[in-house]
């Protein structure tokens, strides 16, 4: 079971995502709306995993993980993405994310690269 945090802008893609996180026996020990409040979150609780949207207000997912990576080299992010983005994608990826999701969320894939990036 991993501690993870959850970082989307819109409320129905946390709530979508908490629930297949929660069936799959992980905790979700936070939710945050935007890449800043992520970075501010991961500094206080440091999770096992983050899922990151990578369109988001104020700062966007890309930024987020540049910047969580700097400090926490460790870190595990799983960039999610809607159809069509594979340029940032590309990018998350060479930022240091380990993994992506696509939007709308496959049960079986979100928990197949969560599993994948915890081992």
């Amino acid at each position: 079971m991993a501690r993870i945090l959850v970082v989307d802008d819109a409320k129905f893609m946390r709530m979508t995502l908490s629930n297949i996180l929660s069936k799959a026996e992980h905790e979700v020990i936070g939710e945050v709306e935007n890449g800043k409040e992520a970075i501010e979150l991961f500094r206080k609780l440091n999770p096992d995993l983050v899922t990151m949207d990578i369109t988001m207000p104020i700062m966007s997912g890309l930024d987020a993980v540049k910047e969580i990576k700097k400090d926490f080299p460790y870190a595990k992010v799983i960039m999610c993405s809607a159809m069509g983005q594979q340029k940032m994608v590309v990018e998350a990826i060479e930022a240091g994310a380990k993994d992506f999701i696509v939007k709308p969320f496959d049960e079986c894939r979100v928990v197949d690269a969560i599993n994948r990036v915890l081992d």
